[in-house]
C-alpha cells in the first residue's frame, strides 16, 4: 500500500514540475529569431590574383516583424549579393590570407538585406566560423 502512495507521489511531483517549466517557459521574452547560412566560399584577392578562398558559416540575427521563413525565401539573393560584393571589393584583412574581415563582410550583408528584404530585416551578422581552402599565410611580403 505504502509503495503506492510513493509512486503516486513521485507522479505528481513530476507532473508538477513539468508545469512549473512550461509556466516559466510561457513568461520569459520572445527569442530573436536567428537563420543560418551554411557553407559559403568567398575569395581572398590581392594584387588582383585570387591567392586563396574562405569557406564561412553566417548566423543572420533578424530584426523585429522578420520572419525565419521570409528571410529564407531571400538566402539565394543574400548569398549571391555577398558573393559579388566578395569579388568586387575582397574582405581581405592586410596581413593575411587565411581569415576575412568579419566588421566589412558583415556591412556588406546588412547592408544587402535591407535593399533585398527590408530595413532592419537582418540586425546582426554573426561568422560561426571561418576556414581556409589553403592554410598558408602571406607568400612573399
Amino acid at each position: 500500500m505504502q509503495r503506492r502512495a510513493l509512486i503516486q507521489a513521485g507522479a505528481l511531483l513530476t507532473a508538477s514540475a513539468v508545469a512549473g517549466t512550461v509556466q516559466a517557459n510561457e513568461k520569459a521574452e520572445p527569442v530573436a529569431a536567428v537563420l543560418n547560412l551554411p557553407g559559403m566560399g568567398l575569395p581572398v584577392i590581392t594584387d588582383g590574383r585570387v591567392r586563396n578562398y574562405v569557406f564561412i558559416v553566417l548566423k543572420l540575427h533578424l530584426g523585429a516583424g522578420h520572419t525565419v521563413e521570409a528571410v529564407r525565401a531571400k538566402e539565394a539573393y543574400l548569398r549571391d549579393a555577398l558573393v559579388r560584393a566578395g569579388h568586387r571589393t575582397p574582405f581581405v584583412l592586410p596581413n593575411t590570407w587565411v581569415a576575412l574581415d568579419t566588421a566589412a563582410l558583415s556591412a556588406s550583408l546588412i547592408r544587402s538585406a535591407s535593399t533585398l528584404i527590408g530595413r532592419g530585416a537582418v540586425t546582426r551578422v554573426e561568422v560561426v566560423s571561418q576556414t581556409p581552402r589553403r592554410r598558408t599565410g602571406m607568400q612573399g611580403v
